[in-house]
């Protein structure tokens, strides 16, 4: 293959950075990131990347830089052959990544590789883009944007892979689809890129971390090494809402490892004092990914008629979280203190936003 793989980089933060440059280091891809609040500064003045991988780099730019979604149609542009997309999955916020991503894909031509965490990330995006590859991408990478344009990587680049199921195209489409973003990514031989057709098991293990850490530390504001410092909201807390949602993946047909909660457990370093990316959006004020996290797997315990009264408690008070962070943002607007109707505010499962 002569032409490098045409890729549009969406949500370029510390994770989608690396990725940019990584898929250029490769030298099989030219990546056109869209950039918001670093558009000037890596405008001006190139990234700074200081990476576990790569080394320390500076100046450095994608192939193109822009402000805003490509209108591949509108634009009159080549078509993009793979769409990767890093920003945070907040499902009941508009406008959503398949509202985001709609002006970039060619129906039929770009693989949509979703590089987000949570489960049933796919269904909009099948729905809105039958005919297209959709790929899941788990990445375990540590890395930061420390200021705008300035990214610390300080845990290795690994991801892993594969094809979310769509009924609308060849299974065989689906895989070479996946075969090939794990080829372009693993180029540079700096990273390591792995295939693994059992998207649902690696999305169902990481979310034992990621539903139960990553929501609580948002909820109370202390972050994971402190947890296991004090013992108790290990004990009372995360160990059992870890076991809750095993038992969901495993009603769900995932029989994950028994040591991977203890495992979970322990992941981060005491001497890091990490904080999940729900609680730092917390304290920034932003929006949070609870839908996807949280939500979906309780939705899941539901419909499989799995206990799980506290993934339950822990997702009515992260819709409680982001309710705040909208009236903040001016989202939601309360009616006056003397106003005669006094109008409650409903909201419907699966969404934030009060109607």
């Amino acid at each position: 293959m002569s032409t490098k793989w045409n890729v549009l980089l969406v949500g370029s933060g510390g994770v989608g950075t690396m990725a940019a440059y990584n898929l250029e280091a490769g030298g099989l891809a030219a990546v056109t990131s869209v950039l918001r609040s670093n558009h000037e500064a890596v405008t001006r003045n190139g990234f700074t990347i200081t990476s576990l991988d790569h080394g320390f780099v500076e100046g450095w730019k994608p192939s193109r830089i822009v402000n805003s979604i490509p209108d591949v149609a509108k634009e009159g542009l080549r078509s993009f052959d793979l769409i990767v997309v890093t920003t945070k999955n907040i499902a009941d916020i508009h406008p959503t990544v398949a509202e985001i991503i709609a002006p970039a894909v060619t129906p039929g031509h770009s693989t949509i590789m979703l590089l987000q965490n949570g489960l049933n990330i796919e269904k909009p995006i099948l729905g809105a883009f039958p005919t297209n590859p959709v790929l899941s991408g788990v990445s375990l990478i540590g890395a930061t944007e420390t200021q705008p344009g300035h990214i610390l990587h300080d845990d290795r680049d690994r991801m892993i892979v594969g094809a979310f199921e769509n009924h609308n195209i060849p299974k065989e489409t689906n895989l070479a689809a996946a075969k090939r973003f794990v080829e372009i990514y693993n180029a540079s031989g700096k990273v390591q890129c792995t295939h693994d057709e059992n998207v649902g098991f690696v999305r169902w293990r990481k979310l034992i971390y990621n539903a139960c850490y990553n929501p609580v530390c948002a909820i109370t504001g202390m972050d994971t090494a402190r947890m296991r410092i004090y013992r108790s909201p290990i004990e009372d807390v995360i160990r059992p809402l870890m076991w809750e949602v095993w038992n969901i993946a495993k009603a769900a047909g995932h029989q994950l490892p028994n040591d991977i909660v203890q495992n979970m457990i322990d992941c981060d370093p005491d001497d890091t004092y990490f904080k999940p990316s729900m609680q730092q959006d917390i304290e920034k004020g932003n929006y949070i990914e609870f839908e996807n996290l949280v939500g979906e797997p309780l939705r899941e315990a539901e419909r499989l008629g799995v206990p799980a009264p506290q993934l339950k408690i822990v997702y009515g008070m992260c819709k409680i979280l982001q309710l705040r962070v909208m009236e903040k943002k001016g989202v939601v607007k309360l009616p006056q203190k003397d106003d005669p109707t006094r109008p409650i505010l409903e909201m419907s499962q699966g969404s934030s936003v009060p109607s």
